[in-house]
């Protein structure tokens, strides 16, 4: 069968330069190998086509036959054996870096640490400033995060060259790492900081200052950059995210930026009506009732709920009437809740709508259950 062209294979022009080649060969590899392609028989075919053409245009003088002669070349002699003195492992240890993890590693960021603050709705609504306590990895401050002792300074890890990574050659591949010398950190502390016994950390308990925007929800997140835990020897450090939890209040619920409490009120104010105090975050506030207000009739206070916490308008106190039943009545209170309610039955008014409508709906019921 005949062979394709090496330049077509690598998706390259003639002229390419090296590292042109070597880029499409990569980008063909990460996409063909075998490890990535369990199974695919097509797959591994283009893999070695991709490769063969690799071995020769990445060799200047096997190039340059190929140039001349095509893939007769290699008929001929002119592409020779091996990789013409070049570091096969070299290449594709370089080259499959990217699959098997490669890269250099060297000292770590500093993690990521949570705090869980609990806060009041009032604090949640108008926002605060709190005081916290975290525990956390801090720079040592006598080698100032290097590990090192006072004066002396940590050397390349000669084994890894300073990535923190070593190459071992398994069969036809080079697979990548953790260099065991220096444990991946790609430097050698011969002579460690005696305070922080060549960590370059040390533990701390940091007080910081946290200003909580108003509008802020169970849920929101709070990030502090770089308070977080010190990296490895002078490496950046990492954030401290405050998570918001808003305690249960004993009076009102959230929904979003709208508030919700329940308002008892009595029923000679419910029939006629009259005007209350009602609780909000901001103090007392007056609600009308009007006449003959039945039980659960939710009445809308506009802004006085909670702000946004991305600014824009108050959300709003929907405040529920509860019509209280009276207790521990009296004798006499009962012969006039009595003589209330003939004088109200004998009446031939509709005094009780509700009421009437379910009887009828009650009654259409039952003589349907009979049909």
């Amino acid at each position: 069968m005949t062979k394709r062209d090496y330049y077509e294979i690598l998706g390259v022009p003639r002229d390419a330069n090296d590292e042109d080649i070597k880029k499409a060969f990569r980008r063909l590899a990460m996409k063909h190998h075998p490890d990535r392609n369990p199974g695919d028989k097509v797959a591994e075919e283009h893999f070695k086509e991709a490769r063969e053409a690799y071995e020769v245009l990445s060799d200047a003088r096997r190039r340059s036959a190929y140039d001349q002669f095509g893939h007769s070349a290699q008929d001929a002699g002119g592409f020779g054996a091996g990789m013409g003195g070049m570091n096969f492992s070299d290449i594709f240890g370089d080259i499959f870096g990217d699959i098997f993890g490669g890269g250099r590693q060297g000292p770590q960021r500093g993690a990521d640490l949570r705090y869980n603050l609990d806060i009041t709705l009032e604090n949640a609504v108008f926002g605060t400033t709190v005081e916290l306590i975290v525990p956390t990895l801090v720079a040592c401050t006598d080698c100032k995060g290097s590990g090192a002792r006072k004066g002396a300074s940590p050397a390349t890890c000669s084994d890894c060259n300073g990535y923190g990574q070593v190459r071992i050659q398994q069969g036809f591949f080079s697979v990548q790492q953790t260099c065991p010398s220096c444990r991946g950190k790609g430097r050698i502390i011969s002579d460690p900081c005696t305070t922080c016994r060549g960590k370059g950390r040390n533990k701390q308990n940091k007080k910081l200052s946290v200003k909580i925007p108003q509008g802020v929800d169970t849920g929101d997140r709070i990030r502090l950059a770089g308070e977080g835990e010190a990296g490895e020897s002078g490496s950046l450090t990492g954030d401290l995210y405050v998570q918001i939890n808003v305690k249960q209040h004993q009076i009102f619920e959230r929904d979003g930026t709208n508030l919700y409490c329940e308002v008892p009120i009595s029923f000679v104010t419910a029939a006629l009506g009259g005007e209350l105090d009602v609780p909000t975050l901001n103090g007392r506030a007056k609600l009308k009732v009007p006449a003959e207000t039945q039980s659960a009739k939710v009445f809308r206070m506009k802004g006085m709920g909670v702000p946004p916490v991305r600014g824009g308008s108050n959300g709003d106190l929907l405040c529920k009437v509860i019509i209280e039943t009276p207790v521990n009545l009296s004798g006499k209170q009962k012969d006039l809740l009595k003589e209330f309610e003939k004088a109200v039955t004998e009446d031939k008014t509709n005094h009780s709508p509700r009421s009437s409508s379910w009887f009828d709906r009650v009654k259409k019921f039952f003589e349907e259950m009979k049909l």
